[in-house]
């Protein structure tokens, strides 16, 4: 039976072997030359001329399923999805894309209480009020919003921290305060400081202690002492912060703590412990003198509505004033009466007995 050589022409039927040195220089059946064995990775109806396979023909000839034997053809080439009428989509979502860039970056809704900083290229250009504004696309313009109604609060010192404080009676006194503030002018607050809260806090620290300078240590414990402080200091820092033209505008200081320092307050609290007795003291005192005044003052009331009375009737008043006398001096004392006439004076010694204290009894064996 008659074999066909896949690496050379047919065996058999009066033709030659096909090997490299057998051929017979005749056409095979498809006209062509067979000067050689066929190399199998070379594409299906190409030139059978024997020569090496390049790696382009290798890929070309591969599918799937592994090299094809039989058929030409490349990959199969990705195409997108065509509209109707054949035309591309490519067109339609690049237009798409640039309008969501466009909305996006050019349309911009401040709420109330925040307003914006437009920046042409990192220069301002100008500030949106709350509502819907527009602007350029970046990166033509960038749009910061920021709130500025809003009341912001920092704390001096932080963390329980010991700020103290020198008064003007030469005094250390330990001060924890507040600062509530807000946004008055964005461009300024945006431009004009680099570090918007150290700014604050720092400001805020320098006009506490010119004004706690002013007042002695009792003045800053006291509550309008304290009032009188947060007053100057509110004046001060705002005068200090307009003239750094921040855009800050102070709402208010509370002072939260006035304590004398940590090292002597055992000591304060007994000076203020001993000032209190003092005080009470002193408070006692004033009742009893203001008892002792109200007392001589009614009765020179009363003195003067008798000698009214004696200026009118002289006698009658001296006898009144008499009897008065003697009834209030006599009815504290024991007292005998005897009438003159005959009648035996008697001394009630039983009852003196009676009244007069018992001797001392005598110790015993004596």
């Amino acid at each position: 039976m008659a074999g066909k050589s896949p690496w050379g022409g047919n065996k058999g039927d009066g033709g030659s072997d096909g090997g490299p040195d057998g051929g017979d220089g005749k056409g095979d059946k498809s006209g062509q030359k067979s000067g050689g064995p066929r190399n199998p990775w070379l594409p299906s109806g190409g030139d059978d001329t024997r020569r090496s396979a390049k790696i382009e023909d290798i890929f070309k000839n591969r599918g799937p399923e592994g090299p094809r034997r039989g058929g030409g053809g490349g990959p199969p080439n990705f195409r997108m999805p065509q509209r109707p009428g054949g035309k591309s989509w490519t067109p339609v979502i690049i237009f798409f894309v640039v309008i969501a860039w466009l909305a996006m970056s050019s349309v911009h809704f401040v709420q109330p209480k925040e307003q914006g900083i437009v920046t042409t290229f990192g220069k301002y250009s100008r500030t949106l009020e709350p509502g819907t504004n527009f602007t350029a696309p970046w990166p033509f313009q960038n749009v910061q919003v920021e709130q500025v109604s809003t009341i912001r609060s920092n704390r001096i010192p932080e963390d329980g921290e010991q700020k103290l404080i020198l008064t003007g009676d030469q005094n250390l006194v330990d001060l924890s305060y507040l600062i509530r503030w807000n946004i008055k002018d964005l461009k300024q607050y945006r431009f004009q400081l680099a570090e918007p809260d150290e700014t604050i806090r720092e400001v805020a620290e320098a006009a506490m202690r010119a004004s706690v300078a002013e007042r002695t240590l009792d003045e800053t414990f006291s509550g309008a002492g304290r009032a009188e402080i947060e007053q100057r200091v509110r004046t001060r820092m705002q005068a200090i912060l307009d003239a750094y033209r921040s855009g800050i505008a102070v709402q208010g200081v509370e002072i939260a703590k006035t304590d004398p320092p940590a090292e002597v307050n055992e000591a304060f609290k007994d000076v203020t412990v001993a000032e209190q007795d003092a005080d009470a003291a002193v408070n006692t005192a004033r009742g009893t003198a203001q008892q002792i005044l109200e007392r001589a003052q009614g009765e020179t009331i009363a003195f003067d509505k008798v000698y009214e009375e004696y200026r009118q009737a002289p006698e009658v008043t001296r006898r009144r004033l008499y009897y008065e006398t003697m009834e209030r001096v006599l009815s504290q004392t024991d007292k005998t009466i005897v009438e003159s006439g005959g009648v035996t004076t008697y001394l009630p010694l039983p009852e003196i007995r009676k009244r007069a204290p018992a001797p001392p009894t005598s110790a015993q064996g004596q």
